[in-house]
């Protein structure tokens, strides 16, 4: 098992690493285009668009904390994920359910319902769609 393996792994069983906005943006990018170099990421990025240099080293530390890896083409690094965007939402899903909705995914739903004004049609559509995922 490489390090970058075992490195996903103890996320997965020991509770992901939080992003910060502007990382998570980035890897917003790398799960989009799935291989990059860094200058292919920027167009991507919100304005204003970090400087290439501010976006090496935040993709340098992305790759400390196990989220991307690296092969070398001709004497550039061409970056991909190696934490699927799954896992990560997962992740984060579940500790904003933890932190504001006191573990309570109804009172999530109910609380987006209120907020958003969803329709009758919408909420069918998410009780749809939450049935299929449980088949």
């Amino acid at each position: 098992m490489s390090t970058n393996e075992l490195v996903v792994t103890l996320l997965k069983h020991s509770g992901m690493i939080k992003l910060a906005k502007r990382e998570e943006q980035i890897m917003q990018v790398y799960w989009e285009l799935k291989k990059a170099f860094i200058k292919e990421v920027i167009p991507h990025l919100p304005d204003p668009k970090p400087h290439y240099n501010s976006v090496a080293t935040m993709v340098k530390i992305l790759e400390e904390k196990g989220f991307l890896d690296h092969e070398i083409v001709g004497n550039q690094y061409l970056y991909f994920p190696i934490v699927p965007r799954e896992d990560y939402q997962q992740d984060a899903m579940k500790d904003i359910v933890s932190k504001y909705f006191d573990n309570s995914y109804p009172r999530m739903l109910a609380y987006f319902a209120k907020q958003q004004n969803l329709s009758e049609a919408e909420m069918t559509e998410i009780l749809q769609m939450i049935k299929s995922n449980k088949q």
